[in-house]
């Protein structure tokens, strides 16, 4: 284990300093001795020097290859990268840096995912199973099981229980007989955070969970949005990777997926997705519920991806300014806010985009040509008036016809 390893280089460390003792012993009353002591202090110094600057050097490499401005950031359409499913399990185990690089394969999560093949076939609602962080520090505790968009929480899985678990929950779709039931609430955010599977997470993952929980508890939102470090849900290149699991207005559970997402897009993703629902569309990946066919549609959209020009703009402007920015966004109404404003033409083009993304029996994203949510009233307008003209030029002539 990743973590018996660490304990163990580190006992071997202590030892090597313990083990090697001076031939020897120094007295400070000798002036031999206080010769050979300073140019000693000056070498360890300069050591201790060096494997600072070492350190800090790896660090900035790390950032660039594998953070937030490596070469292949936004080079990727986000679109339609999310392969279909109805609901997602996350098993709550351990933290990221004891996770192996496919943790499915260590003990609670192998038995999870060995029992889940034994019974695919019989699962009749298309499932993703990812393992989020449990224990001390987190939101969950080892053995928690979570389930969306049904919003129920298990506790305290164990590995006899396993079987029966997935035959009662997952197979049968009835609460589970030897476990206690409870309803979550909120929004549930899920960063990857995997980085013994890919450094690129290893190295988003956690500067996105504590960007958030800053943002979180600035906001006042801590009871009401929670942050876990999850599993590789697929994508490494899009990293940071997140998922966000949030009630609509109608009380819908929905499951979007972002990806691309920087420390900059913090603000925007608590203030604009979480609190009023509107889906940010440039970082957008793709959502729960959608078919195969819905995600097809999705990627031929080739919506924006990653950066625009109103980026950096969007995280200070209020919320009826960000929302003008954001006209390629649907409003969720997540939280009991509202997006929409009345006696706008933004009510028009949000819907329409909703129907776009969302695509829950409405045409999918191809429902109507794009240009048609732009329309400005002055637009209609002068279009009636032109041909208003024209049938008043025709009715005249015609009459002109007859009396001659």
């Amino acid at each position: 284990m990743r973590i018996a390893h660490l304990a163990r280089s580190l006992i071997s460390f202590t030892l090597n300093l313990s083990s090697a003792p001076l031939t020897k012993p120094l007295s400070f009353h000798s002036p031999t001795a206080k010769t050979t002591e300073r140019p000693r202090r000056r070498v360890f110094q300069f050591s201790m020097e060096k494997t600072d600057n070492v350190s800090t050097t790896a660090t900035e490499d790390a950032a660039v290859n594998y953070g937030f401005t490596r070469s292949e950031m936004y080079k990727s359409n986000l679109a339609g990268t999310v392969g279909p499913y109805d609901r997602h399990v996350f098993l709550c185990f351990k933290n990221p840096d004891a996770w192996l690089p496919h943790v499915e394969e260590d003990d609670l999560p192998k038995l999870v995912s060995t029992a889940l093949k034994t019974r695919k076939n019989d699962i009749t609602v298309k499932t993703k199973v990812t393992i989020c962080e449990g224990g001390e520090g987190s939101e969950f505790e080892n053995g928690d099981v979570l389930i969306f968009p049904d919003m129920i929480k298990y506790k305290d899985l164990k590995d006899s229980d396993v079987d029966g678990f997935v035959d009662d929950v997952l197979v049968s779709g009835k609460p589970w007989a030897s476990g206690v039931q409870e309803v979550l609430t909120g929004s549930h955010v899920f960063v990857c955070a995997h980085g013994s599977r890919d450094k690129r997470c290893g190295v988003c993952g956690p500067v996105l969970i504590e960007k958030l929980k800053e943002g979180i508890e600035s906001r006042g939102l801590k009871d009401k949005v929670f942050v876990s470090a999850c599993s590789h849900v697929g994508g490494h290149k899009y990293a940071g990777n997140l998922i966000i699991y949030s009630p609509n207005s109608d009380g819908k559970t929905m499951g979007h997926w972002y990806g691309y997402v920087t420390p900059e897009d913090v603000p925007e993703i608590l203030d604009q997705h979480i609190e009023k629902g509107i889906v940010i569309e440039r970082i957008w990946r793709g959502q729960m519920g959608l078919s195969t066919e819905e995600g097809e549609k999705v990627r031929e959209q080739k919506l924006p991806n990653g950066k625009d020009e109103t980026k950096s703009n969007k995280h200070e402007e209020n919320s009826a300014e960000a929302a003008k920015d954001n006209v390629a966004s649907c409003c969720q109404g997540a939280n009991g806010f509202s997006c929409c404003r009345d006696g706008s033409s933004e009510i028009i083009k949000e819907k329409k985009l909703e129907e776009n993304i969302e695509g829950h029996g409405k045409g999918g994203l191809d429902k109507l040509p794009r240009w048609i949510g732009s329309l400005e009233q002055s637009d209609v307008l002068a279009a009636v008036a032109v041909v208003g003209a024209v049938a008043t030029i025709a009715v005249a002539y015609s009459i002109y016809k007859r009396s001659g």
